[in-house]
This record gives structure tokens, C-alpha cells and sequence, in this order.
């Protein structure tokens, strides 16, 4: 899509004095360097000191190696899946070509490539996804658990072949700075895995390209960083890249500069984009794993470069591990909250491994787990890389010396997200938190009050997703509306004020009046937003284990309005409607399921699946996928009393 006038005024006026200095200066260095790009001053003597300490690869579970050697094999053969779209040429891939819409990215120069605009450029997320060089790095595993040269030579070759076809500032892959920014991390990795590889080091220090290559991610990164209210996890990505890539890279004169600055750069955004519970203040779950994820791989590279790291840095790490191990279900899955792109900060394993499972197996191995976390029964390749980099620190295992919760914690108040667990796995979130981050809110859904409900690890009512983000707008707009999620919508209009795909100009306010999700005998939470300004929406739940059933009471106060409410069903579920009551049925771990969801009688309900005009009925489990899924509507009208009460009874 292309954006109009309109959007940068809105865009503009989401930006404060200090930011819009900032993008001016950045538009002039644009300019600058159109004319005349930055030099990379000759280096002599580079060599790479940061190796896997002797001994690492064999604490490789084997499992995890048979998993990693697939997939690698695979993408041995040119085969691979980017968001949905199966790619067989990656044997020899076009690096600015997008499989999906058949477009190739024009190669001139990097800041005049339209790359919002899916008609000249293609879908931009299939063009950036291969070119983070994070298939390279399972390549580069699989030669440093293998020995097999095979895996080495086409990471060489790619890489050689990348950086012939994008040369500094030409093209589209040199547009993002978090493209950038990952892209350095992956190289790090790669030298580090190739490290036993005869021709590592032509590929990397003894290759003037590869140096080339090097300097100018990081000038470029130094030179237009994330701003004000752009600086969310991309700019974690930008300092983690650039951080990773002046330790271990560090044989430019401003190595030491670019790695001092990256660092407190990443110090205070982590701290800023992490509330004090350890949740993410993007309140989107993905992104919670994605920072967690560069954080690590961090704090790792610079106890490997023997670079030290304020306190705080591992402590915001900390918590952030903390609070996944206590929002996640049973089965290890985390909410399904606000956008997720399927976005990786480091990827060393093969497909089959839970990306949550291990993080939590790294956590264990770096701060030490607490005894009420869940059970970790996967392993990993990440995890056992990691641990062995990351040196020692006082306290339990790695972790500095802090409070650390005695118990698993169920309420956030921060985040305003509230956990209910009952019998049989049951469990909920209850989402009454800020609507988003910054003053742009930018991966915020119009979702307040809505709720997730699994069983055992089964999405019941589900949160359907995110699917996309640029070229396709009406699903953009579907997958972030409150019809799109379990909650209630007024007058036909979403409860915060959308300015674009990544903008929202007004947002509703939330707060919550209670929340007890250990009540004697009743688990009960409660919260209301201001999102239709002269109506309130107000809504409790209750969880009652003994009889495991699960209460939803929605009340409309003020100004009457036409409602509808909708509760979307996991992809697993089979409905049958008849009335206001629908009989759910779904097969867990080879058992028959089923439940009673008794919805208002004050409000007409339909069932809809797999509707595209206007979309309504799907659920994405991952970027660029969607599949239909049953989601059940009623309509009517609130006056300024009206209360709809919901049941789900879970049958034993």
C-alpha cells in the first residue's frame, strides 16, 4: 500500500518536537550521502577472537542435532517457507524477488525504494525474511555439529552472492534498520559456527567485501536509528545488531565508539520497552520473545568479548523470563496478544523446535528456574550455545542477586493482564491493559476487555491472530478491529481510532476495578474502557473450578448503541448453534472434548466461517497464514443499562 498525505500528517502528529528534529537531520544525511556515500577505511590484521568455547558442541542434545540436520538437508535442497509461501530456490535465490505477488524490488538507491507499496515492490516481509540470514545460521549450525563442509560452502556462497547483489545503500535491503540490525547478529553467528571451517576467515576478516559489508550496517545503524515513537523492538533489534557486531567485528577506529553507544543505547530501550512485571509494553506477546531473544544473544556476545554490562540489563532479562514462565498455559504456549510477525532474533535450531520451550530452557540455563515454573521437557541447540558464552554472575546460576517471585504470578498490573487457571488446564487472560505503546501504539489491536480461553492448550476462544501487515488492507484492518477479537463492539466501530496499518490516533483508555484470579472458591477479574467516549463497556469475568465453568458479564452504560459481540473459536473447534446456545466439540491428546457456550438471549447470533466480503472467520496461527475458523456474532441494541451475560461450561 501506498500512504497518502493524510497518513503522514496523522503520522506527524503522533511525533513529538525532539523526534521530528531528529527525522529532518536523517532526511538531510539521506540527501548527503546520495552524493557521497561514507568511505570504509582500510583495516589490516582484523581477526575474530569470539569462538564457541572448546567443548560446546557436544552439549548439543542429539535430538536436537537430528532436527537441525533435517531442516538444514532441506534447505540444502533450495526448500524453504517464509510466512506461508513455500519457496523451492534457494539454492540459488534472487535476493529482491517476491515469490508471493511474482515482483521484483527495484535496485536503486536504498532510500527511494517505494518498499510500503506492494504494487512496485512486492510483499516486502518476503523479500527482507531471507535476507535476515537466519536460514544461514541453521546452516552454519549444522556444519558446527556436523563437521560437513557441504553446509559451509553454501552459506559462503550465499553470503558472497548477497553482498554482490547489495551493494552498501542500493536496494531495499538497506531501508529497515531492523533488517539491519538482525542481519549483523546472524553474521556473528555465522563466523562464530564456521569457526573450524578453513575458509571462515577469508569469508569474513580477510575479505575486503565482508568488511565493507560489516562497516556499513553499523555506519548506517549509527547514522538513523529508531526515533520517539518509532522506538519500540525495532530499535532493540538495531542496538542488539550493531552491539553484537562491534564486539565481535571490532576492528574498525569506530568499533569502540559504535559498541559503547549501541550499548547504552540498548540498556535504557530494554528498560523502556519491558514494564517492571517483565511483560513486553508493546502488550504483544511475540515481540516479548523477539526482544528476550536479542537481549540474550547481547549480553551473551559481550561476556564473550569481555565487555561488561550494567546490572540492569540482566535484570530486565531476568524478569522478562519470569513473566513468560508465568503467562504461559500448560503446553508452554504464551498469549496470543496484539500483532506477531514470526519474528526471531537468533535461529540455530531446526523446524520442531518450540521457540517458547526454548527460551525458558535458556532462562533455566542463565538466571535459574524458580520452582513453580512449568516444566521444560524439549531441548534445544540455542540454549546450550548461549549458556556457554554467558560467564557466571552472583546469585542463582548466572542471575544477579534480586527478588525474584516465591510464587507463579497470575496478575500483571502493569500490563493489565490478568491470568485465571482452573482444573483440567483452564486457562484465561484477561486483557485490561494500555491500549499499546507510544504515542503511535503501532502492533496495539482494538482487543480491550477481550479474553483467550484455552483447554489444555487448545484454543477455545481464541485470539485469531495477526496474518499480515502491509498489501493487503482489509485484512489488516480486520485482524486489529474489536469484531476481530473476543469483546464487544458499538455503533459498528472499533473501540480506538486507526490513522494506518501501524498508527492509531485515538486509543481507548482501560482500567481495571478488580482482580482476584485466586478467589476463595472464584477466580474473578473486572475492567472497563472509555473507547466510545459517551458509553461505557464494562465487563467481569468469573471462573469457578469446581464446576468449571466460566462466566462473561458485559454492561453497556450511557449513551444506548447498536451492539455486537463476538467469541472466536479455535480452529479445532466444531460448533453447533441452535438458539443462543452453541455445543462445542474438539479432540485433545486423541480424546473427545466438548463444552456448552450459553451466549445473551438479549442479542441475535449467527455463526460465520471463512467470510472474506468483509472478512470475519479466520484465525492466523502465523504470519501469512490464515484458515477458517468458526466465530459466532450477536447483534442488537444496548441502552445505557444493558447487560449480556455469557457462559462456557467445560463438560468432565
Amino acid at each position: 500500500m501506498t500512504m497518502s498525505a493524510g497518513w503522514y500528517l496523522r503520522r506527524l502528529s503522533r511525533m513529538g518536537p525532539r523526534e521530528v528534529g531528529g527525522r529532518a537531520g536523517d532526511a538531510v544525511r539521506r540527501r548527503r550521502w546520495r552524493a557521497a556515500p561514507p568511505d570504509c577505511p582500510d583495516v589490516t590484521g582484523a581477526r575474530f577472537t569470539a569462538p564457541l568455547p572448546a567443548g560446546t558442541l557436544a552439549e548439543v542434545p542429539p535430538d536436537a542435532v537430528k532436527r537441525l540436520t533435517a531442516e538444514a538437508d532441506r534447505l540444502m535442497e533450495g526448500h524453504a517457507e517464509f510466512f506461508g509461501v513455500e519457496r523451492d530456490d534457494l539454492a540459488d535465490p534472487d535476493w529482491s524477488y517476491d515469490p508471493k505477488t511474482g515482483r521484483r524490488a527495484p535496485q536503486v538507491y536504498a532510500f527511494d525504494v517505494p518498499y510500503r507499496d506492494e504494487e512496485a515492490v512486492g510483499d516486502i516481509k518476503q523479500i527482507w525474511e531471507p535476507s535476515r540470514h537466519q536460514y544461514l545460521t541453521v546452516l552454519a549450525a549444522a556444519y558446527a555439529v556436523t563437521g560437513d563442509e557441504r553446509y559451509a560452502e553454501r552459506v559462503a556462497a550465499h553470503l558472497r552472492s548477497w553482498w554482490a547483489a547489495n551493494p552498501p545503500l542500493r536496494g531495499v535491503h538497506w531501508t529497515s534498520g531492523i533488517e539491519l540490525g538482525i542481519r549483523l547478529l546472524s553474521w556473528v553467528w555465522i563466523r562464530r559456527l564456521l569457526d573450524g571451517w578453513p575458509g571462515a576467515a577469508g569469508l569474513f576478516e580477510d575479505d575486503p567485501v565482508a568488511r565493507r559489508q560489516i562497516w556499513h550496517h553499523q555506519r548506517w545503524l549509527a547514522a538513523f536509528p529508531s526515533r520517539g515513537s518509532s522506538a519500540n523492538n525495532h530499535v532493540i533489534a538495531e542496538t542488539a545488531g550493531q552491539f553484537a557486531a562491534a564486539c565481535a567485528f571490532g576492528w574498525f577506529p569506530s568499533s569502540a565508539r559504535w559498541r559503547t553507544d549501541a550499548l547504552r543505547s540498548l540498556e535504557r530501550q530494554l528498560r523502556a520497552n519491558t514494564f517492571g512485571s517483565g511483560l513486553n509494553r508493546e502488550l504483544a506477546t511475540e515481540y516479548h520473545g523477539l526482544v528476550l531473544e536479542l537481549g540474550l544473544a547481547a549480553v551473551a556476545e559481550a561476556d564473550a568479548a569481555g565487555v561488561p554490562v550494567p546490572a540492569s540489563v540482566r535484570l530486565v532479562l531476568l524478569r522478562m523470563t519470569d513473566a513468560l514462565a508465568a503467562v504461559v498455559d500448560n503446553r508452554l504456549r504464551p498469549p496470543r496478544q496484539g500483532d506477531a510477525d514470526d519474528g526471531h532474533g537468533l535461529v540455530v535450531d531446526g523446524t520442531g523446535t518450540d521457540r517458547w520451550a526454548s527460551l525458558l530452557a535458556t532462562g533455566d540455563a542463565l538466571f535459574g528456574r524458580l520452582a513453580w515454573w512449568p516444566e521444560v521437557t524439549g531441548t534445544d541447540v540455542r540454549t546450550p550455545l548461549l549458556a556457554a558464552l554467558v560467564r557466571p554472575y552472583p546469585g542463582s546460576g548466572a542471575a544477579p542477586a534480586v527478588s525474584r517471585p516465591a510464587s507463579r504470578p497470575d496478575r500483571f498490573a502493569d500490563a493489565g493482564m490478568t491470568i485465571l487457571r482452573g482444573p483440567e488446564e483452564i486457562w484465561c487472560r484477561c486483557d485490561g491493559g494500555p491500549h499499546g505503546f507510544l504515542s503511535i501504539a503501532a502492533h496495539a489491536h482494538a482487543d480491550a476487555l477481550s479474553v483467550e480461553v484455552r483447554h489444555d492448550g487448545v484454543d477455545v476462544l481464541a485470539d485469531p491472530g495477526t496474518y499480515c501487515y502491509h498489501g493487503q488492507p482489509a485484512w489488516r484492518r480486520y485482524f486489529r478491529s474489536t469484531l476481530g477479537h473476543n469483546t464487544l463492539q458499538l455503533d459498528g466501530a472499533d473501540q480506538s481510532v486507526s490513522g494506518g496499518p501501524f498508527l492509531w490516533t485515538r486509543q481507548a483508555r482501560t482500567r481495571v476495578l478488580a482482580a482476584d484470579p485466586s478467589g476463595d472458591g472464584v477466580a474473578r477479574w473486572s475492567a472497563e474502557h472509555d473507547g466510545y467516549q459517551r458509553t461505557v463497556h464494562r465487563r467481569r469475568v468469573e471462573l469457578t473450578p469446581a464446576s468449571r465453568e466460566l462466566r462473561i458479564v458485559d454492561q453497556v452504560r450511557g449513551t444506548g448503541r447498536a451492539a455486537r459481540l463476538a467469541f472466536h473459536l479455535g480452529p479445532a473447534i466444531a460448533a453447533e448453534l441452535t438458539g443462543n446456545r452453541a455445543v462445542l466439540t474438539w479432540t485433545g491428546d486423541g480424546e473427545d472434548r466438548s463444552a456448552v457456550l450459553d451466549l445473551p438471549g438479549g442479542l441475535s447470533w449467527r455463526a460465520h466461517r471463512g467470510e472474506s466480503d468483509p472478512p470475519l472467520g479466520w484465525y492466523s496461527a502465523g504470519f501469512g497464514r490464515k484458515e477458517p475458523a468458526t466465530t459466532l456474532v450477536g447483534t442488537g441494541f444496548a441502552d445505557g443499562t444493558a447487560e449480556f451475560t455469557t457462559v462456557l461450561r467445560f463438560h468432565g
